[in-house]
């Protein structure tokens, strides 16, 4: 496909970046503390935390790691809300060699077990209001030798008083913390580090530097391995095609950033935190973007010029009472990114803020950007904009041939932010890869005279519930463990805060079965945003010749009314 879209691109930005600028992340994150040591790399409920500081920190813990035996190409998960730690974490096990895999720390027991068991986790950091849910897991996860338990006011002395206090009454209203026998504190990890002097690294473009696990059409999660090239090329790409917004920041002003997303998610990982750190720039962190309250408090107290978030948490705010109580006008970007972002919804926000959503596509495979809406947009276009620097989009037919011009097809993606496979699954790479090493996504778009993409549909079955992908396959799996359930089909269904949620339909085994019982079962197997919203029973479910559940009828016999809207 010609690159018609280069045509579109903003003043300033290239058509190609240089990707090999940096030999890994490693390289890519020393060189930001070196060059921006004195600037805060973050703050977090109030309290600033410098680029020196997260450098200094994360050779400590850099060290504890190898002081435990664990080096190159050992996976270590991190399991923390968006938290100073997190930061420290990450970039000590990079600099150790390690593999960090990105845990949703909501996860059930099951969940957390699948995850971790594949890939192989021999250590963990976990914040300790979430570990009860690891402890229960423990005892099939023997490969883990390694459990760091951190609490949100352990950084030395970093928060002190009746901030530490205010932080942690806060969490534990959410989730009561809780000890593992045998887990070493953050604190503790942290003191054996300083014990020992820390043992650079050689790593290179081809090492693998996360697995970041989402879903398939089977249901089974799997790691999309990203290897250190693949995230540079991307951050790099994404600063290109930011770099007319970030010019429009007054001179002297430090690049400020909201990290409301999960950092744990590709979109918080890499495009918020990452990025903002190559650029110099200082993370707000929100360690719970779903208390709007406590959000909106700690946003009228920061300066800021960058708000990336889905359109879930871009509705939620513009519609609050205390909106106002922020001051948003030096915004100079906003990326709407994870789901669909809505009309309506960026016709409000940009009238209550002056800045426009500009929507961006992106997934777990593609570290995450793919494509984005020129940062210099006045309006909103219901488009995923024009391929990122270095990338090329395709529109393919069943037969993974090019459709003819102004034909929906499947987006196919080549780049170098493009994964390097699933992780130990060869057969699911060889599935999703063309012979030209083009991705299939299996969501179906358009292509405008311009180089516009639009996505009109999903091939695949997946849910999209506030940008987050729940998988048809996994749910019915849980439920049909229910006693009493015959069997059951799980469907997106429009939803007007989250975009979708998941509805069920569900044959009885056992005339008896409840709503209470099915949603209880949910509770301790899926979390949350998995849960279905709508269960509905029925005697008979639709089904082709051969016997297949057609989730297709299910969707399309929806009312038209919005759920939770």
């Amino acid at each position: 496909m010609e690159k018609i879209w280069l045509k579109q691109y903003p003043e300033g930005v290239p058509a190609e970046v240089d990707t090999a600028l940096y030999p890994s992340l490693v390289a890519l994150l020393e060189d930001a503390f070196q060059r921006h040591g004195a600037l805060p790399a973050c703050t977090f409920m109030g309290t600033a935390f410098d680029y020196g500081q997260l450098d200094e920190l994360s050779m400590t813990f850099a060290s504890f790691m190898q002081a435990q035996g664990l080096g190159k190409g050992d996976r270590v998960a991190i399991m923390l809300p968006n938290t100073p730690q997190y930061l420290v974490v990450l970039a000590g096990a990079l600099r150790a060699g390690c593999i960090v895999v990105n845990v949703n720390p909501l996860y059930t027991a099951r969940e957390l077990e699948h995850q971790l068991r594949d890939a192989g986790a021999r250590a963990i950091v976990v914040l300790e209001n979430f570990a009860a849910t690891l402890e229960h897991a423990l005892p099939k996860l023997p490969q883990l030798r390694t459990v760091v338990l951190a609490a949100m006011g352990d950084l030395l002395g970093w928060l002190k008083g009746a901030l530490v206090n205010h932080v942690v009454r806060r969490v534990r209203k959410m989730v009561p913390p809780y000890s593992v026998p045998g887990a070493l504190r953050f604190k503790d990890a942290l003191a054996q580090g300083r014990r020992q002097a820390f043992k650079p690294v050689e790593i290179g473009p081809d090492d693998v530097a996360v697995l970041q696990y989402t879903g398939g059409t089977t249901g089974v999660s799997k790691g999309a391995v990203l290897l250190h090239r693949n995230l540079v090329a991307n951050i790099l790409q994404s600063e290109a095609w930011y770099r007319p917004a970030l010019h429009r920041i007054p001179a002297g002003e430090q690049v400020g950033v909201v990290c409301a997303l999960p950092i744990y998610h590709i979109f918080g990982f890499s495009t918020i935190a990452l990025l903002t750190l190559r650029v110099g720039g200082r993370v707000i962190l929100i360690p719970n973007a779903r208390d709007l309250p406590a959000l909106l408090k700690t946003l009228s107290k920061e300066h800021f010029h960058s708000f990336p978030a889905v359109n879930t948490l871009f509705n939620a705010l513009a519609n609050h009472k205390d909106f106002a109580s922020v001051d948003w006008s030096r915004l100079v970007i906003c990326v709407g990114g994870g789901m669909a972002v809505q009309q309506a919804t960026a016709r409000l926000w940009l009238e209550k803020t002056g800045c426009p959503i500009v929507e961006g596509y992106g997934l777990s495979e593609t570290s995450p950007s793919v494509s984005c809406n020129p940062v210099n947009s006045t309006q909103f276009n219901g488009t995923i904009g024009l391929p990122l620097p270095n990338t090329e989009l395709a529109l393919l037919d069943d037969a993974g041939q090019p459709v003819p011009a102004g034909q929906p097809g499947e987006i196919a993606i080549r780049g170098p932010q493009l994964m390097a496979g699933y992780w130990q699954r060869p057969d699911e790479t060889v599935k999703a890869m063309t012979a030209d090493g083009f991705f299939r996504t299996g969501d179906i778009g358009t292509m405008d005279e311009r180089g516009y993409f639009r996505i009109v549909d999903r091939k695949k079955d997946m849910i999209l519930v506030s940008g987050f992908n729940v998988y048809p396959n996994e749910v019915e799996d849980v439920l049909t463990q229910l006693p009493g359930v015959l069997e059951c089909a799980a469907v997106g269904v429009p939803d007007g805060r989250a975009g979708e949620a998941v509805k069920v339909f569900i044959v009885k085994k056992d005339p008896a079965l409840t709503e209470e019982q099915v949603r209880g079962f949910c509770e301790a197997n899926l979390t949350g945003y998995k849960r279905p919203k709508v269960v509905e029973f029925r005697s008979d479910l639709p089904k082709s010749p051969v016997g297949k559940v057609l989730r297709r009828e299910l969707r399309d016999v929806q009312p038209p009314q919005k759920v939770g809207s």
